[in-house]
């Protein structure tokens, strides 16, 4: 029997009109954009859809993307399509606990927002980056950021797909480090669209302000089980929740083992729920002849609806 496992974005996949689409046409997308500027006090919607420079700042893109997300999966639900299992790339851990029904959308949205500021308070911009390696091995690239670990902070952050891996530390040396792969014979080496080096050791301050907000809020139970990217496994009760967020955003992205889990799991059907394909490309490279999909606007919702109910 067929299982469907829903994957949400994470950070560097926002652009500017993101969900405008969908909340022209569906009231339920509409509504999502409105919890979120009500529970945020400012107008997130006009981030997303018009303002480029505060959408790329951590404090903003995180609740945008959030907001993207459940507004894309309202959609989803709407036309009656459900998942049996769901994941989160880094921040989209937070849609995938929002979407099992462990967050309330509002108290989700306030805290990325909060999650947000407090990384870029830990590695101010500038000061951090990350990049994608893409055409090596694991082992080699964990080699490099071992040797150039002698001159500075570096170390592998994303497990994102068999042959792409991403490396995050100190600017300058995570540069180096990155060159020094290219020069190895990476494929492709590309710069990420954030403005710190997440999943790293240098957000431990953000990992400490994060717990605090973390231990005041109710969980509910889930709904649909959540895989995390912390272990790759099966989050197996509520009282692990709250650890594993508190360690994630300091701990390397296990997303290859993510998708290896779901598929061990059953799941034949990916669908990547908010803006952009990053998610869908990285399945495709650890699973092989699984049905792959993706929704951020009205074309590849139809599509998604035409593929799974004919």
């Amino acid at each position: 029997m067929m299982k469907t496992a829903f994957l949400f974005s994470g950070q560097g996949a926002q652009y500017v009109g993101m969900g405008k689409e969908l909340q022209e046409q569906y009231v339920c997308a509409k509504e999502m954009f409105q919890r979120a500027d009500n529970a945020l006090g400012f107008s997130l919607s006009d981030i997303c859809f018009k303002q480029e420079i505060k959408l790329n700042q951590t404090e903003f893109t995180q609740p945008a993307i959030l907001t993207m997300s459940m507004a894309t999966l309202a959609c989803l639900n709407e036309k009656g399509i459900k998942a049996d299992y769901v994941a989160g790339l880094s921040l989209g851990e937070y849609s995938a606990y929002t979407a099992s029904g462990v967050f309330q959308f509002e108290d989700a949205v306030k805290l990325v927002q909060k999650r947000g500021r407090f990384m870029t308070e830990a590695v101010p911009e500038g000061k951090g980056s990350m990049y994608a390696i893409i055409g090596m091995e694991r082992e080699q690239i964990e080699n490099i950021c071992k040797e150039y670990s002698k001159f500075g902070f570096v170390t592998p952050a994303n497990y994102n797909a068999p042959g792409q891996i991403v490396i995050a530390g100190e600017t300058d040396i995570t540069s180096k480090a990155a060159a020094a792969a290219k020069e190895k014979g990476a494929k492709i080496v590309s710069k990420l669209n954030v403005s710190g080096p997440f999943h790293t050791a240098l957000l431990k301050s953000a990992s400490e302000k994060l717990s605090k907000e973390l231990q005041q809020l109710h969980l509910h139970d889930m709904n649909i089980p959540v895989i995390t990217n912390v272990t790759g496994q099966e989050v197996e009760n509520n009282e692990d929740i709250i650890p594993l967020l508190i360690k994630q955003v300091m701990s390397p992205v296990k997303w290859e083992e993510t998708i290896l889990t779901l598929s061990s799991k059953g799941v034949d059907t990916f669908i990547e729920v908010g803006p952009g394909k990053t998610l869908s490309g990285f399945v495709k490279r650890t699973v092989k002849g699984a049905t792959i999909l993706n929704v951020e606007n009205q074309k590849t919702l139809e599509k998604t609806i035409e593929k799974l109910l004919g």
